[in-house]
Protein backbone atom coordinates (compact mmCIF):
# COMPACT_ATOMS: atom_id res chain seq x y z
CA UNK A 1 0.00 0.00 0.00
CA UNK A 2 1.35 3.36 -1.00
CA UNK A 3 1.78 6.04 1.59
CA UNK A 4 -0.06 9.33 1.36
CA UNK A 5 3.23 11.18 0.82
CA UNK A 6 4.10 8.95 -2.14
CA UNK A 7 0.72 9.64 -3.76
CA UNK A 8 1.09 13.37 -3.18
CA UNK A 9 4.60 13.32 -4.66
CA UNK A 10 3.29 11.46 -7.70
CA UNK A 11 0.45 13.93 -8.26
CA UNK A 12 2.69 16.98 -7.80
CA UNK A 13 5.24 15.53 -10.21
CA UNK A 14 2.51 14.75 -12.73
CA UNK A 15 0.99 18.25 -12.52
CA UNK A 16 4.39 19.95 -12.77
CA UNK A 17 5.37 17.83 -15.76
CA UNK A 18 2.05 18.53 -17.52
CA UNK A 19 2.36 22.26 -16.84
CA UNK A 20 5.93 22.24 -18.15
CA UNK A 21 4.75 20.51 -21.33
CA UNK A 22 1.98 23.07 -21.86
CA UNK A 23 4.38 25.97 -21.29
CA UNK A 24 6.96 24.49 -23.64
CA UNK A 25 4.40 23.92 -26.39
CA UNK A 26 3.02 27.45 -26.08
CA UNK A 27 6.53 28.96 -26.12
CA UNK A 28 7.49 26.94 -29.20
CA UNK A 29 4.24 28.03 -30.88
CA UNK A 30 5.10 31.68 -30.11
CA UNK A 31 8.58 31.17 -31.53
CA UNK A 32 7.19 29.65 -34.72
CA UNK A 33 4.50 32.31 -35.17
CA UNK A 34 7.07 35.06 -34.65
CA UNK A 35 9.51 33.42 -37.01
CA UNK A 36 7.13 33.26 -39.97
CA UNK A 37 5.06 36.42 -39.45
CA UNK A 38 6.15 38.91 -42.12
CA UNK A 39 5.02 42.02 -40.21
CA UNK A 40 6.98 41.09 -37.06
CA UNK A 41 10.70 41.69 -36.55
CA UNK A 42 12.19 38.45 -35.19
CA UNK A 43 14.94 40.05 -33.10
CA UNK A 44 12.77 41.46 -30.28
CA UNK A 45 10.63 38.32 -30.11
CA UNK A 46 13.58 36.06 -29.46
CA UNK A 47 15.14 38.60 -27.08
CA UNK A 48 11.93 38.67 -24.98
CA UNK A 49 10.86 35.04 -25.09
CA UNK A 50 14.33 33.45 -24.75
CA UNK A 51 14.99 34.39 -21.11
CA UNK A 52 11.39 33.59 -20.14
CA UNK A 53 11.78 30.19 -21.79
CA UNK A 54 14.96 29.46 -19.83
CA UNK A 55 13.44 30.67 -16.56
CA UNK A 56 10.35 28.48 -16.89
CA UNK A 57 12.36 25.39 -17.81
CA UNK A 58 14.90 25.97 -15.03
CA UNK A 59 12.22 26.59 -12.42
CA UNK A 60 10.26 23.48 -13.26
CA UNK A 61 13.35 21.29 -13.40
CA UNK A 62 14.40 22.64 -10.01
CA UNK A 63 10.94 21.94 -8.61
CA UNK A 64 10.95 18.37 -9.94
CA UNK A 65 14.44 17.79 -8.53
CA UNK A 66 13.35 19.17 -5.14
CA UNK A 67 10.30 16.92 -5.05
CA UNK A 68 12.44 13.91 -5.92
CA UNK A 69 15.06 14.74 -3.29
CA UNK A 70 12.50 15.38 -0.57
CA UNK A 71 10.73 12.11 -1.41
CA UNK A 72 13.97 10.12 -1.02
CA UNK A 73 14.76 11.87 2.27
CA UNK A 74 12.44 9.73 4.39
CA UNK A 75 14.19 6.45 3.58
CA UNK A 76 16.49 5.45 6.45
CA UNK A 77 20.15 4.78 5.79
CA UNK A 78 21.57 1.38 6.70
CA UNK A 79 24.37 1.49 9.23
CA UNK A 80 27.09 -1.10 8.94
Amino acid sequence: MESMKAKLTFYVTLIVAATLCICMLSMVAAFLLGLWAKQVDNGPIFALIGPAFQTIVGGFIGLLAGVKLSHDEEKPCKKE
